[in-house]
């Protein structure tokens, strides 16, 4: 691995970096396409964006990863709202996959989340790499999400504690905030803002989810 890496606070010359960079690592994985870009674009001005935990990772001074952290609530069975956060889009640049940079990149912004006083992170994602960082299935600590029954997989939906004991006691459900649905409540916007990058082929391929 190249030592030469520096994990700092985006700052607003970096955006368009960054967002193509978000661009080129999730084009044709999820879906044909990506909207993980634009996603990153328009929570840059959602409320419970946490510009102070808004980090990219550089490499000999090139952008090669990123990641960001929103607040939300877990809506507990007693009625109250219990803070948290959610974390994403996270990704390495394509090329520099599978070499440490990623959870290196985790790691260190977890860390940070839990000095600013985050008590615990809800996420979709592969239990196979999150869970080398301490997350786990969140139905482990009565969380559900929204909108699935018991019997329906939910596997991707992970959590992790960082104050051990902070969910003790709690059962609930948990949504994905409204903006991480972006391109979908504004798809005339989405289009646009896609325009302006230069053109990929959309493909779909075998394992996307969409």
């Amino acid at each position: 691995m190249n030592k030469n890496i520096i994990i700092r606070l985006e700052n607003k010359e970096d955006y368009r970096k960054t967002e193509n960079l978000v661009r080129e690592s999730f084009w044709n994985v999820y879906r044909p396409g990506c909207e993980e870009h634009y996603v990153l674009h328009t929570l840059r001005n959602d409320p419970d964006f946490v510009s102070e935990l808004d980090y990219v990772m550089e490499c000999d001074g090139v952008l090669i990863g990123q990641n960001i952290f929103v607040k939300t609530v877990i809506k507990a069975d007693d009625g109250r709202d219990i803070p948290i956060m959610t974390m994403g889009p996270i990704c390495i640049t394509p090329t520099l996959k599978r070499n440490g940079y990623g959870k290196m990149l985790l790691d260190y912004t977890l860390e940070k989340a839990k000095e600013f006083g985050c008590k615990a992170v809800c996420f979709e994602g592969n239990i196979g790499f999150y869970g080398k960082s301490g997350f786990d299935y969140a139905n482990k600590f009565g969380i559900r999400y929204h909108g699935l029954s018991e019997d329906d997989d939910a596997s991707f939906f992970l959590l992790k504690e960082l104050e051990d004991g902070y969910l003790s006691g709690i059962t609930g459900e948990y949504a994905t905030p409204k903006g991480y649905f972006a391109a979908c409540d504004n798809p005339k916007d989405f289009e646009k803002y896609e325009s302006s990058f230069p053109f990929k082929e959309k493909l779909k391929l075998p394992g996307q989810l969409f």
